[in-house]
């Protein structure tokens, strides 16, 4: 038995009455349709690049008028597109398999386990060291789950041994979608939202389509010359794995090390950065913890004169096709080979005057170069590292509400920064005093005067003096105080 990708109905989805179905791809573009509806939340985010990926192969748009005229979804024209891909997409049987090696290949066989990134590795789990990852829970996985795995395992692949590479963009990827949705939109509505413009793929340019092109002797592939986006960037094959299926179930994977080796890709639904004009483009990652304002820069809000740093393509594209609604950020936290944290969060687009986005982003220097005073303030109230760096989460979660009123006023074109610079030590004044001041009258002489200390250098700071005074006045385009004049001899 075997599943085809294109033909099959195999894509669970949530409808509009809230009811779960099972679709296949062409099926994306019916009105009912509003959203994947898998097991786990990076099996929602991968499959909607996948939807993405399949229309940019088989029926791009060729810019941004053919974009804007086919916008309405068009079920039987995806379907016709789609059926030339169908022998491309098998998951099991003789032949060229999905996101598979070419030949079939000998090795070890490990569960069908291995496919998910929180999963043990063969190390950790020999050390009995998977306490925030996990071993042993699917010793088989039904053919539906099992594509879906292995595209998400291929999509955003980590650090996993010698031999093993990572996605074209890193293990954990950040990944940022457009969501033009509000109200009653349709699944179809975000896919065609985030699909680049382009000309159709060929099906044997798929890289199971050939043989596996090997990186054991440092061998890297490259994106094709002259082309914005080739759809390998969607269905890029870095890992060398084999499916072992008995019957509807696949119970084992063999990989392989040396697969192929992805160098100046890049993908158009994730940010990139560089560290000096003219070297490599980098993918982004997310980092452990809640997304909110302090991570906008460079993801969600552009940052003008930083030319190290650039949006996602489909960010960059949206407001010249329509504009509004949100965006969807998504993405595996990493340290190296070992998952911290799963970001999922929807942040709103962004659509800004020139003067609008460095208001912008002097606000959010600003609240870094803050926070920053804080935890330095708390160094003799709180001892560890991580307990401090909890505050500062904490203080930007509490500013959050008022860096969002401020943003519409400079939507509106009104100039924040002094009331920002009020909000900024209100919070960070208040969280120090309820830390360090409570209880304070049972605390030694030398640690009572140690807390006033910092909360004096901490006050300055929210008046422009010190190194962090000056980065706050700075982003906010404040004028410094004026030094104080030594007395006259």
């Amino acid at each position: 038995m075997t599943l085809n990708l294109i033909e099959d109905p195999w894509i669970a989805v949530r409808l509009r009455d809230g009811s779960r179905h099972t679709i296949a791809p062409w099926q994306m573009a019916e009105p009912e349709v509003v959203a994947p509806d898998w097991i786990r939340p990076d099996f929602d985010i991968a499959c909607l690049e996948l939807l993405i990926g399949l229309v940019y192969l088989a029926d791009p748009p060729a810019d941004v008028s053919d974009w804007k005229r086919r916008k309405a979804p068009d079920p039987a024209r995806l379907r016709e597109r789609l059926a030339a891909f169908a022998p491309a997409f098998n998951l099991l049987g003789v032949g060229p398999r999905f996101l598979q090696d070419f030949e079939p290949v000998k090795g070890e066989e490990s569960p069908p386990d291995m496919l998910f990134i929180d999963s043990a590795g063969a190390n950790t789990a020999r050390n009995n060291a998977d306490l925030m990852v996990h071993r042993d829970r699917y010793d088989s996985l039904d053919l539906p789950t099992a594509a879906m795995a292995l595209y998400t395992f291929q999509a955003f692949a980590p650090s996993g041994g010698a031999g093993n590479r990572t996605s074209m963009r890193g293990g954990g990827p950040l990944v940022t979608l457009i969501d033009p949705r509000e109200g009653q939109g349709s699944l179809w509505d975000l896919i065609w939202a985030n699909v680049p413009c382009g000309q159709p793929g060929r099906a044997e340019d798929l890289p199971w389509m050939r043989p596996t092109r090997l990186s054991d002797t440092g061998q890297q592939t490259l994106p094709p010359e002259g082309a914005l986006f080739a759809p390998e960037a969607f269905f890029g094959q870095p890992r060398r794995l084999r499916l072992v299926a008995e019957g509807a179930q696949v119970t084992g994977v063999i990989q392989r090390p040396w697969g192929t080796n992805y160098a100046l890709w890049k993908h158009p639904l994730s940010p990139y950065y560089r560290m000096k004009p003219g070297t490599e483009w980098l993918p982004k990652h997310p980092r452990a913890g809640r997304f909110g304002y302090r991570n906008w820069l460079g993801i969600v809000a552009e940052q003008p004169g930083n030319d190290l740093s650039e949006l996602a393509r489909c960010l960059r594209d949206w407001n010249g096709r329509q504009g509004g609604g949100s965006v969807v950020v998504a993405g595996w936290a990493m340290d190296n080979m070992k998952p911290r944290d799963f970001t999922l969060s929807v942040q709103p687009v962004l659509d800004l005057t020139d003067d609008g986005w460095t208001s912008l982003a002097g606000l959010i220097e600003a609240a870094e170069a803050a926070a920053v005073a804080l935890r330095g303030a708390l160094e003799p109230v709180l001892a560890g590292g991580e307990a401090r760096e909890a505050e500062r989460e904490t203080f930007f979660a509490e500013t959050e509400a008022r860096f969002l009123a401020h943003l519409d006023a400079i939507r509106a074109g009104g100039n924040p920064a002094l009331d920002w610079l009020a909000d900024l030590r209100r919070q960070a004044m208040g969280q120090f005093e309820k830390l360090a001041f409570d209880g304070i009258e049972s605390r030694e002489t030398d640690r009572m005067q140690r807390l006033f200390e910092a909360w004096k250098f901490l006050g300055m700071a929210f008046a422009g003096y010190g190194k962090q005074g000056k980065a706050i006045f700075d982003a906010l385009n404040l004028p410094l105080p004026e030094k104080k004049k030594g007395k006259a001899a």
